[in-house]
């Protein structure tokens, strides 16, 4: 064309999540039987919801009101809810405008990134969810600006390097929270968030904080929500009832405001992204509609709270599963529904290969990790893929450099659970020893 027409961070924009499934797509219609622990949709691996909660929808659906628009920030008795849910814990209070619906987290994270001036930076942890890192990069036109989160601490971040990181980058405007994290799986202790708090106050930069998983912890561990430890600093938490209720396919989240008017430019800054939200007129009615009456419902918490024990008693045997094996590294899961495995530096080769029988399956795989610069992990990944029909998620692809994989702990079926991770254990084992 005449003119350039591509965006300056459009090379950023990647989700290796979604893009494995187009290559396990090919391989299975080569024959290949496929085992999806590559993404975070509890519907797809079997949840079941339950006849109340389609009760609530139902009756819902057949209200004319949840046919027509909404306010743009979202409906009024559903904020209402949410604010008076948040200002029970005693921590920063909010009020219904301190609240905007999206069309999910992914819309609203285009708009936090998209709208903060481009030179202005958020650091992102490392290894990160995707939808965010790349949001941040694109934004900029640049590799995204990271802080460590340290394997061999439970995923902890690690404050050291997250303080040299905002020291010495001036751009910095602001950190980015997920706890508890995706990919890791890790929750962080109170007193971690009150550190990254406390560096927020002391360099002037406001905070995000994703929680859409913030009720899915377990294995004894606790954790806050940012409300309660934010004190004065301008920040932004994120939920959503994609993984919760879940109904990841309704496309509905929001985001809390704290202490929105301390600051003249923070203020300026979330005026533009509801301004952005308005140009688009609001988000999807019908679930913003639905969530206090399902979330308020008696058999919610009995719902929730075993989908909870399922993915303890399932992060302890995928932890028992691989964390004797040598060349890797392996925390226990302790939140959300993911866990990430590391290789130890100089475990991974080019020459490893896994035996793949069905000679398609294996010429296609050959050819995806021959091209030069093809990621170590990534290349364990495709062989994984090819030779059992497990489908993981290389963990260079969440913004790191640590070569490994993500998996969930979304499949119901316990003893197909076990089965998937014994086939990763042995194919680990094969792989590390060729």
């Amino acid at each position: 064309m005449r003119t350039d027409i591509v965006h300056i961070g459009a090379g950023e924009l990647t989700y290796e999540i979604r893009n494995i499934v187009n290559v396990g797509m090919k391989l299975q219609k080569l024959g290949l039987s496929t085992n999806w622990e590559n993404i975070g949709d509890p519907i797809m691996k079997g949840e079941a919801i339950p006849s109340w909660m389609k009760e609530i929808v139902s009756d819902a659906v057949m209200q004319d009101a949840t046919y027509g628009y909404c306010p743009t920030r979202g409906v009024l008795s559903t904020r209402e809810f949410i604010a008076a849910e948040t200002n029970k814990r005693g921590g920063a209070q909010i009020d219904p405008e301190d609240i905007l619906f999206f069309n999910g987290l992914g819309d609203a994270i285009s708009k936090i990134f998209g709208f903060l001036k481009r030179t202005a930076r958020v650091l992102v942890p490392t290894p990160s969810y995707t939808t965010h890192s790349s949001a941040e990069a694109a934004h900029a036109g640049d590799k995204p600006l990271t802080y460590i989160l340290d394997p061999n601490h439970h995923w902890y971040p690690d404050l050291d390097d997250l303080e040299k990181s905002i020291k010495y980058n001036p751009a910095v405007a602001g950190i980015l929270i997920i706890n508890p994290d995706n990919p890791t799986g890790a929750v962080y202790p109170t007193h971690i968030l009150e550190s990254i708090v406390e560096l927020a106050k002391r360099y002037d930069l406001f905070i995000v904080c994703d929680e859409v998983y913030h009720h899915i912890v377990y294995n004894g561990t606790s954790t806050s929500p940012l409300s309660d430890v934010i004190g004065d600093v301008p920040a932004i938490a994120m939920r959503g009832v994609s993984k919760e209720m879940p109904w990841p396919g309704s496309r509905c989240g929001w985001i809390e405001v704290y202490n929105g008017d301390k600051d003249p430019m923070f203020a300026k800054y979330v005026q533009s992204i509801l301004n952005a939200k308005m140009v688009e007129v609001c988000s999807t009615t019908l679930p913003q509609s639905v969530y206090p009456a399902v979330v308020q419902h008696p058999e919610y918490q009995g719902y929730l709270e075993e989908r909870i024990r399922r993915y303890e008693k399932f992060s302890n045997i995928a932890y028992d599963s691989l964390k004797d094996l040598k060349g890797v590294l392996v925390n226990r899961p302790n939140g959300a529904f993911y866990m990430s495995v590391c290789f130890e530096d100089g475990a991974l080769t080019h020459s490893q290969r896994l035996p793949i029988e069905n000679n398609e399956v294996r010429e296609m795989v050959e050819a995806l990790v021959n091209p030069e610069g093809t990621s170590l992990d990534k290349r364990f990944v495709y062989y994984l893929l090819g030779a059992t029909g497990v489908c993981v998620v290389p963990l260079t692809s969440f913004a790191t450099d640590l070569q490994g994989f993500r998996v969930t702990l979304l499949e119901r079926d316990e003893e197909v659970f076990r089965k998937v991770f014994e086939t990763i254990a042995v194919a680990i084992k094969q792989y590390l020893s060729n």
